[in-house]
């Protein structure tokens, strides 16, 4: 019985790093020292799991939630560790943040192999959709008369295009007479041109003459906000947000 006591003891001190004099001891509290850094090597790896598996973005609300234990800041930590990761080691994937939400993607020097491997090419985007999207996207929402203004040429067809291809969307109608269409991009529009949200559109003086004619539409409708108000209007414009949108700029 005795013995039984004094074997109790020791187990319970064990852990404390008492141990038995031969090591033990500090060998578990080097292990405890490592617990954290390999949990964020578990966690970043369930990460990768879970993005590949969807792979559309995913808002970091929908990860914190699919978990369900780790919080934002563990989330967003172990996030970092995977793209730090996948960088350096060179990996044919990386993580990107894009619509919204985190995703992997192939690097694009890649493309050539994977076009030749899936076949083919991405649908291209003419002239006049780019145009149109760009008025779409630094306006929104807008109506079309409001895309003609800019571009001076019939919008009509190329708008219907646009949506076909859910670049761009109908957000509603505008209160005024003849209550026209209101227009705006849409998540895929993010997604295609590679941009986390719509603030990180470029300002309209970095686009060079051929966003002149924006540009001036835009100053001579708001003399004092130059190209500041295409920025807020990247940021408070009706593109499709994602159901669940990051919060703040922590993500």
């Amino acid at each position: 019985m005795e013995t039984q006591a004094v074997q109790t003891e020791y187990d319970s001190d064990y852990p404390s790093g008492n141990g038995s004099g031969n090591g033990d001891g500090a060998d578990a509290a080097a292990r405890r020292e490592c617990a954290p850094e390999e949990d964020a090597a578990r966690l970043s790896a369930v990460l990768e799991s879970l993005l590949f598996a969807a792979g559309a973005p995913i808002t970091l609300q929908r990860l914190v939630a699919a978990l369900d234990g780790p919080d934002r800041k563990e989330i967003l930590a172990a996030l970092e560790h995977l793209g730090g990761r996948l960088e350096r080691d060179g990996r044919g994937v990386r993580l990107v943040r894009v619509a919204g939400g985190y995703q992997l993607r192939t690097p694009p020097e890649h493309g050539p192999w994977i076009r030749r491997l899936l076949g083919g090419r991405p649908p291209r985007l003419s002239r006049p959709m780019l145009e149109t999207l760009a008025v779409v996207a630094y306006r929104q929402p807008c109506t079309k008369i409001e895309v003609e203004a800019v571009r001076g040429v019939d919008a009509d067809a190329v708008l219907t295009t646009l949506i076909e291809r859910r670049l761009v969307r109908i957000e509603g109608r505008k209160e005024a007479p003849g209550r026209p269409l209101l227009y705006g991009t849409t998540r895929e529009f993010l997604e295609v041109f590679g941009l986390p949200d719509l603030s990180a559109l470029p300002p309209l003086r970095d686009l060079g003459e051929g966003a002149a004619a924006l540009l001036m539409q835009t100053e001579s409708e708001s003399p004092d906000a130059g190209d500041d108000s295409s920025s807020e209007a990247a940021t408070d414009g009706g593109a499709e947000s994602p159901p669940e949108r990051p919060e703040g700029g922590d993500d």
